[in-house]
């Protein structure tokens, strides 16, 4: 029997899917479970494993090409004799582009959040590991079954067989020596051969009057800011003065605390008091969220951004929740998140602070009621109620809003109150 391999749908937004990588190549056994394609989605690279036992025929999308979702990608024979028919198959084959979507009966992936979670675990005993955690392996002669992964759930990443092996240099190659007889006299030595200079950085390449594809993630950007064009939204403005949480910061810094767990939390903690800027537009009416999850806008070397969220944000310690934040980051940089991990934000920060950026206002993101913009902290000249001139320092701080939801009033009191917070009792955030 000849079965096709389907682009799988990894995100609920999702239409389709660059081969970033095959794991098995043609010819190949394949066996049930096992990781065939690495497929970049809109947010995240995944491993995308195959249902069933067979020999990986013939490749009809090939690395760095694009396909839509439900187009056939490879296919796969189930024994060594259909090999050829599958091949036969597969170059009669429409183009992925032009394939039409067939039946959802996937031999890829599930096509679900839940199917994701599948295609990162253990299945049938077997380690699922990164393609390059895979060829470090092989260098450093390290046993990918006595290793346990540290990506999501459980798969063995690169730094997993690094941290196996001792962090050590793949063994050097022995090479056979020939003793020689008797001593001879040993030729004239060849000079050293001059350490081969690293290769010169690629220049940037000039882009004017060129058109570059976006990648799949800016994409997904595109998307979901079209999407927000239909929402009527409002903006408002605050100054917040910063002294006291610049103070705290430099207090607890040393212990791992980030200004962005910080932000995220006092923000956390006003959304208990203002659970409808944490709301969203649904036709039925207003959801109101049981979770505060609070997403941060992290550009992309690559382009594009995405939003790690800080799941209940609110219940975490500054400590803890710095901390998870730094592994969010590192993991959104090699797209190694999982798509409950970007995708289950109820109000997202935005932070061009730290870029100097003194005030700047965001777009609303998809299935959010809010989103604030933080502005960097600078000292300012203030005169105090006694008309007195002083030095503080303040950042401005603007909110975006639904208005089919949020109110004037409602956004005004929300960031009142967070500038309370921020202002006279920033301590609070450590309890």
């Amino acid at each position: 029997m000849i079965r096709e391999v389907f682009m799988p749908a990894l995100s609920s937004t999702m239409t389709e899917g660059k081969i970033v990588s095959w794991v098995k190549s043609a010819g190949d056994k394949v066996e049930k479970g096992e990781t065939v394609v690495v497929v970049e989605s809109d947010k995240a690279d995944m491993d995308v494993e195959s249902f069933y036992e067979g020999y990986l025929a013939i490749i009809i999308v090939p690395a760095g090409e694009v396909a839509p979702v439900g187009a056939a990608i490879a296919l796969v024979a189930e024994t060594e004799a259909e090999i050829a028919a599958a091949q036969q198959q597969g170059a009669a084959a429409p183009t992925a582009a032009a394939a039409p979507a067939p039946s959802p009966a996937p031999v890829s992936a599930a096509t679900s959040s839940a199917g994701l979670q599948q295609n990162v675990s253990r299945q049938n005993g077997r380690s699922v590991v990164s393609p390059r955690a895979r060829k470090l392996a092989k260098e450093f002669k390290v046993d990918l079954n006595s290793i346990k992964g540290s990506g999501p759930n459980g798969r063995i990443v690169a730094e997993d067989v690094e941290a196996a092996a001792g962090k050590a240099q793949p063994a050097p190659v022995q090479q056979p020596v020939t003793v020689p007889a008797a001593p001879a006299p040993a030729p004239a030595a060849p000079a050293p051969a001059a350490a081969k200079p690293a290769p010169a950085p690629v220049p940037a390449i000039a882009l004017s009057g060129q058109t570059v594809p976006m990648n799949a993630l800016q994409n997904a950007v595109v998307r979901n800011m079209e999407a927000s064009l239909s929402v009527p939204s409002f903006r408002v403005g605050y100054t917040i003065t910063t002294d006291n949480l610049d103070k705290l910061y430099k207090q607890i810094k040393s212990k791992g605390v980030t200004m962005t767990g910080m932000l995220a939390k006092a923000v956390a903690v006003t959304l208990q008091k203002h659970p409808l800027l944490n709301a969203c537009y649904v036709e039925s009416g207003i959801q109101y969220r049981a979770d505060i999850n609070v997403a941060v806008a992290v550009a992309m070397d690559g382009g594009g951004l995405i939003t790690p969220v800080l799941q209940n944000a609110d219940r975490l310690d500054i400590y803890s929740l710095s901390r998870t934040w730094k592994d969010l980051v590192d993991r959104a940089r090699t797209k190694q998140l999982k798509p409950d991990e970007y995708s289950t934000g109820t109000f997202t920060l935005s932070n061009l602070g730290m870029f100097g950026v003194d005030k700047f206002d965001a777009i609303l993101p998809p299935n959010q009621g809010s989103i604030l913009a933080i502005g960097s902290s600078r000292p300012q000249v203030v005169a105090n109620e006694d008309g007195l001139m002083g030095v503080k320092r303040q950042m401005q701080v603007n909110i975006t809003c639904d208005h089919r939801i949020i109110y004037g009033a409602d956004a005004a009191a929300f960031l009142q109150d967070l500038a309370k917070l921020i202002e006279t009792n920033p301590q609070s955030l450590t309890l």
